[in-house]
């Protein structure tokens, strides 16, 4: 006599990420939005019944590395029959080209519009057909998404705004993400809390313009709108968090009440990441950044007269139409006045449907190649020197995974660099003292303070 068991497979989905934090948020949303449907992440596109690539808009070609992916993944859906979807700016900026140049795809979806995936997968299933989703639905999107999410380790990315208002002429970010949305701060408590419940002890919110963050003030209580300095410092009293971040910032959005956050909340680590993209007024009010230098650098000396320890992070873009020597050269005095922690750097790109990419006096791609070099080895000598300074230090580390020798652990330290040194792994998920004893290209090598007394 025989048992009949039924099993049911348990569909894959695979994801590929470009970009920014927000996509990798993103990224993480749908993978939760589809666990109901029976799907579970995986590492291996071949083992996919539905692959979604997540997209970037921001840099050059970023069009081109989508297609040349589809290209491949075309035979294996032919082979297996997957469901493939493009997500992110570049589905939001190109999504009729996609459809029309990659039959291939099945759903094409902006990053407003992930919520309804669920729905969206099966009418592709069921109408045989593409789907394209491309509107702003900024609020729906944030009303449907629901606060619980599975925690991915003991630090996690939360989403508090989305959008830019800002139109620097540079940037593609306010034609694909819109207008700044921000959540409401009970939502956004809602779900820290249930982060932190499932030991979660750093949280970073995210927003393309995450100072921009207003809302209501929470439920219960009364008072003007709130800003992120309250949103920070409210955060800080829920039970498990013991670190807040946030990114990115705009130096217009820097209010007197997130700088006092700064200066009197010890979870908000001394990290900021502030973009000024040029050092030239006339260059940056090209970019319609809407400062000067000067107002920047007095930004962050305020800052770091409320917090003396911070450490400041920012974006630089080189060879903007109409940059000559005399521009790029204070870029440079900028950096050296700033002397940045870590710094992003890179060349100019045209983005189609941009004011930038019209402007008269683009830079040539030479000129820009040797810029970027002297700006990237100004940028690499102060990281290295503020690395440097933290040996013989000891800093509170919070340590995240394994490392690759056996007994490492690897954590991170309040100025967000990663930091190694051989623990028990109990202290996975603990905030621990580490004695700095050198510096790695891009970490730092420690020793447990308890062990080096």
């Amino acid at each position: 006599m025989s048992e009949n068991t039924t099993t049911t497979a348990v569909k894959r989905v695979f994801v590929k990420t470009w970009g920014c934090q927000m996509n990798v948020y993103d990224s993480e949303r749908m993978t939760g939005l589809l666990k109901p449907l029976g799907y579970a992440p995986t590492d291996v596109v071949d083992d996919a019944d539905l692959v979604i690539l997540n997209t970037c808009h921001i840099r050059e070609k970023a069009a081109e590395k989508v297609y040349s992916e589809l290209g491949r993944l075309k035979p294996l859906k032919e082979e297996r029959g997957m469901q493939i979807a493009v997500a992110g700016c570049v589905a939001q900026a190109e999504g009729a080209e996609i459809t029309a140049r990659a039959p291939q795809v099945d759903i094409v979806f902006g990053p407003q519009s992930y919520h309804k995936l669920p729905e969206m997968i099966a009418r592709a299933a069921r109408d045989k057909g593409e789907v394209l989703e491309t509107h702003f639905d900024v609020e729906e999107k944030f009303d449907a998404l629901a606060a619980h999410r599975e925690a991915d380790g003991y630090t996690a990315f939360v989403t508090v705004q989305e959008g830019c208002d800002k139109f620097c002429t540079f940037c593609v970010v306010p034609y694909t993400r819109g207008a700044e949305v921000s959540r409401h701060v009970d939502m956004i408590t809602a779900e820290v809390r249930q982060l932190a419940a499932q030991g979660v002890r750093e949280i970073t919110l995210l927003g393309q313009n995450v100072n921009a963050w207003q809302s209501p003030a929470p439920a219960g209580t009364s008072g003007d709108a709130w800003g992120l300095g309250q949103l920070c410092r409210h955060l800080a009293r829920v039970d498990g968090i013991d670190r807040i971040r946030f990114t990115t910032s705009h130096p217009r959005d820097m209010d007197d009440e997130l700088i006092a956050a700064f200066g009197e909340e010890e979870k908000l680590m001394p990290y900021l990441h502030l973009p000024v993209q040029a050092g030239s007024d006339r260059i940056l009010k090209a970019m319609n950044r809407g400062h000067t230098a000067e107002s920047y650098i007095r930004t962050i000396e305020i800052i770091r007269a409320a917090r003396p320890d911070i450490a400041i992070s920012g974006d630089m873009i080189v060879g903007f139409p109409g940059e000559d020597d005399a521009a790029f050269e204070d870029t440079m005095a900028l950096v050296r006045e700033i002397n940045y922690a870590s710094c992003f750097s890179f060349k100019y790109s045209r983005r189609p449907g941009t004011p930038g990419a019209t402007m008269a006096k683009q830079v040539a791609e030479d000129v820009k190649n040797e810029r970027l070099q002297r700006l990237q080895a100004l940028l690499e000598d102060q990281k290295q020197a503020f690395n440097a300074a933290q040996v013989g230090r000891t800093l509170p580390v919070l340590f995240e995974k394994h490392g690759r020798q056996a007994g490492q652990l690897i954590g991170r330290s309040p100025y967000l660099q990663s930091v190694f040194a051989v623990g028990d792994p109990a202290l996975l998920g603990q905030i621990v003292d580490v004695r700095i004893d050198g510096t790695m290209t891009n970490s730092l090598a420690g020793s447990l303070a308890r062990d080096a007394a």
